[in-house]
């Protein structure tokens, strides 16, 4: 069963990133208003700090997470590198 704390530490994450790179939503507004969105430049760093802990959470962890976990984790991490590609 996936550990409720890991999955929220992957979705704030992600959610960072996704607002940091343009996608506002009630999730997402808080990284706004904790001015890590002020520049573009700010905005994209901030994305891409995103994706470093996230790739480094995924190798830290790699074998010990249930299929859940794994799959949550992947997705985060490729869905934020599509978005700093394009």
């Amino acid at each position: 069963m996936p550990h409720p704390e890991f999955i929220g530490l992957v979705q704030s994450l992600l959610a960072t990133a996704e607002a940091a790179l343009g996608e506002f939503t009630p999730t997402t507004a808080r990284a706004r208003n904790d001015g890590l969105l002020e520049t573009p430049q700010r905005a994209r760093q901030t994305a891409e700090r995103s994706l470093r802990l996230l790739t480094m959470l995924a190798e830290k962890t790699r074998g010990n997470l249930d299929r859940t976990e794994a799959e949550l984790l992947t997705e985060a991490i490729a869905s934020i590198r599509s978005r700093l590609a394009s």
